[in-house]
């Protein structure tokens, strides 16, 4: 585990914490798994190269990164934010729906104790991966269908329910993961590429269910369709600047007419293994 990058503090978000957990990509990448696109082949070492500058671009958005120990036995580790969801100081190790996958694991609760976290854990049969898990203000969605399941979700529920946090299980059947199909803008305006969307009318008040703007600053908030499948995808880093990959031009237009700061990074190796921006780190900002 390592401290990759002394980071200056972001001034457009006071009082939070900017540390990222990330993994470099092993020499098993190609190998990943995949289940709603045709495999392609993967160049591993282009890859390793593009996963630099995505480290790159979160240093230079102000957050600190620590490099969780390889796991070089596991296709999918680079896809660290399946392996934990962390709100507050709380850090919940995760047991992901594919079994090939529950190895990663361990080093990542090593990195989230060194930092600092409590730690839960979801246990059998609850399944459960971070890709799955869509958290804005007081509430968290849990993606359903796919890697996790109702009984990952209900634990999940229990050890949040002490921070007063509202889970709602959503259905996932086009995609691997819920943050495969949506993701939210700083305002609360939940983003997807529709024909991917199990049912956009979920998300007609945006991040924000109750509709009262509480916890998004928008009482409008609501469903933004966008033109590509990775405009759908965006890491949150602090004020109105977002995080995305570089094959959604024209999602990032729409973003940017819309207030928000773009940082537009080439993942193109990870596409091919159902990865996108957010699947590379875990975002600590408790």
């Amino acid at each position: 585990m390592t401290d990759t990058s002394p980071a200056s503090a972001d001034p457009t978000s006071p009082g939070e914490r900017h540390l990222a957990l990330v993994r470099r990509p092993g020499p098993r990448l190609a190998e990943g798994l995949i289940t709603h696109i045709d495999r392609q082949p993967v160049d591993v070492e282009r890859a390793q190269r593009q996963w630099e500058a995505y480290v790159d671009a979160l240093h230079a958005n102000g957050w600190r990164t620590v490099e969780v120990a390889p796991a070089d036995d596991c296709a999918d580790a680079v896809f660290v934010e399946d392996t934990v969801v962390v709100h507050g100081d709380l850090a919940v190790l995760t047991r992901p729906g594919a079994p090939s996958r529950r190895a990663e694991v361990a080093k990542v609760e090593e990195a989230v104790v060194a930092a600092g976290y409590r730690v839960a854990r979801i246990e059998a049969p609850g399944t459960l991966e971070g890709g799955d898990v869509l958290k804005f203000g007081g509430t968290v969605w849990v993606g359903l269908g796919g890697r996790s399941n109702e009984e990952g979700m209900r634990q999940l529920a229990a050890h949040l329910e002490p921070a007063g946090v509202q889970v709602v299980g959503v259905p996932v059947s086009r995609v691997l993961h819920l943050k495969s199909g949506v993701t939210a803008l700083p305002d609360g305006t939940v983003v997807g590429h529709e024909p991917l969307v199990d049912d956009p009318a979920v998300w007609a008040g945006g991040a924000d269910p109750a509709g009262d703007g509480v916890g998004t600053g928008h009482a409008d908030a609501g469903f933004l369709p966008v033109p590509e499948e990775s405009g759908a995808h965006v890491v949150l880093l602090g004020g109105d600047r977002v995080l995305m990959a570089a094959d959604a031009p024209r999602s990032a237009q729409m973003f940017r007419d819309r207030g928000c700061t773009v940082t537009e990074v080439d993942i193109s190796e990870f596409i091919k293994l159902e990865g996108c921006v957010t699947c590379l780190s875990v975002r600590l900002r408790g």
